[in-house]
């Protein structure tokens, strides 16, 4: 278990480091120059805990305040999401199929669950994905998180959730431009963290709709995903995605989308 974080600050600041605000809660805080927030990854042992040995991180790029992202940068990430989405949607249309019928097989109800989520600027829109529970179990708003062997989902919808297909619906919302392809994951409001909503667990947990939500990201490639019970699982899933927040570039949009395909698609880590 981690003890202690290490949060950056740039060197200009004295006193009033925003990331500061209760980030890393009850851990200590310890200040260190930029180019330092390495240290605040987990090492490779703490990461076992999120079933990966070598995290990835961002950099010095981040330390501190972010540098101003390059003028192209927007209109390069939303070319390749525009383009993926497309694609995806096109060649993966047979699959796309085949699940309809299957969910619409298994159970009563409808194929896609709508669900509303937090988007840019904290927002809310609707996410779409296969539905994978019976529709008199299922939480509408989200809060109730799913856990392994959770009784509210289907055999079908076990399948979809484990090899992470319940998710592809969501390259409509990328192509209509509500998410992208790589991003922090949308959560819904009132999302638990630790047993207190996200809103309440941590004061900067806001800044991560500072970019668009995303069908993958930092956090997922680096092995937090899924419930949010614990603090540590918590705090480490919001240290990756204001990391992220600070410091995406499509560079690292390509190595996290690379790492998801690999780890998440063929490693079926979901449930």
């Amino acid at each position: 278990m981690v003890h202690e974080y290490v949060v950056t600050q740039p060197a200009s600041e004295t006193g009033r480091d925003r990331r500061k605000r209760t980030l890393f809660g009850r851990f200590a805080v310890n200040r260190q120059a930029p180019g330092a927030l390495a240290a605040a990854a987990p090492s490779a042992s703490e990461a076992s805990e999120a079933s990966y040995r070598r995290p990835l991180t961002i950099g010095r790029s981040v330390a501190g305040s972010a540098p101003k992202a390059p003028r192209l940068r927007p209109a390069v990430k939303r070319t390749v999401d525009i383009a993926g989405s497309s694609a995806g949607l096109v060649l993966l249309s047979p699959l796309l199929l085949g699940i309809a019928v299957a969910v619409k097989a298994s159970s009563r109800g409808p194929v896609i669950f709508r669900q509303a989520r937090y988007g840019l600027d904290g927002k809310l829109f609707y996410t779409l994905k296969f539905r994978s529970m019976y529709v008199d179990r299922q939480d509408a708003s989200g809060v109730a998180q799913t856990r392994k062997n959770d009784p509210r989902v289907t055999p079908v919808g076990r399948f979809l959730r484990q090899s992470n297909f319940d998710e592809l619906p969501q390259l409509w919302n990328v192509l209509k431009g509500d998410m992208s392809l790589v991003g922090p994951r949308p959560h819904v409001p009132g999302m638990l963290a630790a047993g207190v909503p996200y809103e309440q667990f941590d004061s900067a947990y806001m800044d991560r709709h500072k970019v668009k939500p995303g069908i993958t990201g930092l956090a997922q490639v680096n092995g937090f995903r899924g419930e949010t019970t614990e603090d540590y699982a918590a705090r480490m899933r919001l240290h990756y995605d204001l990391q992220y927040v600070a410091g995406y570039s499509n560079r690292l949009d390509l190595k996290i989308l690379f790492r998801t395909f690999w780890q998440e698609f063929l490693g079926g880590s979901g449930y």
